[in-house]
């Protein structure tokens, strides 16, 4: 599953460790960390079940560029800002909890939404049920995660002016969007 993802700025990776330390309670640390805008079904781009996705991977990265951009045109960079730490117990997907940084953002919602009408969202996580956020930590002690969300965090905030086509098979961004 391809996704879109917004650019993070450095203060994250340095606020994910300076909470390693409290992390290491989880049964799995996110170390490449993500804010996804969108996720994107290989069916969404015309990959057929069963084929291989990387086989097509040019195509596909060319056809969610060409998609994308009509939706973006015209928009301003977006405002982020990560105030605090919180936790999925029940994930729609994988082992709980998940920790994660939270993401405020009225500006990213609503370019969400305008990518929901173009590609499907995903039940359970997109849609109204998005929760802008940058995972840090999945899995074990549900105290753990409870005590994590006391910790107060400066916040960090941002403005991104792109996103990036992130290519699950090769772990990496295979493009990048411009508003």
């Amino acid at each position: 599953m391809f996704s879109l993802n917004v650019p993070l700025p450095p203060a994250v990776d340095r606020l994910a460790d300076d909470l390693h330390p409290q992390l290491v309670a989880f049964d799995r640390l996110r170390e490449r960390r993500t804010l996804v805008c969108k996720r994107i079904g290989a069916e969404d781009v015309g990959v057929a079940p069963g084929r291989d996705p990387t086989a097509e991977r040019d195509r596909a990265v060319a056809e969610i560029r060409e998609r994308v951009r009509p939706v973006l045109d015209g928009t301003d960079p977006i405002d982020l800002r990560i105030t605090g730490i919180e936790y999925f117990r029940r994930p729609t997907r994988g082992p709980g909890p998940v920790v994660y940084l939270r993401v405020e953002s009225g500006d990213l919602r609503r370019v969400h939404r305008r990518l929901c009408g173009v590609f499907d969202p995903v039940e359970g996580m997109e849609g109204e049920e998005y929760t802008p956020h940058v995972t840090l930590a999945r899995g074990g002690d549900i105290e753990a995660a409870e005590r994590l969300t006391n910790l107060e965090v400066d916040p960090i905030e941002w403005r991104a002016g792109s996103l990036e086509v992130y290519d699950p098979d090769f772990r990496e961004p295979a493009a990048t969007i411009e508003f």
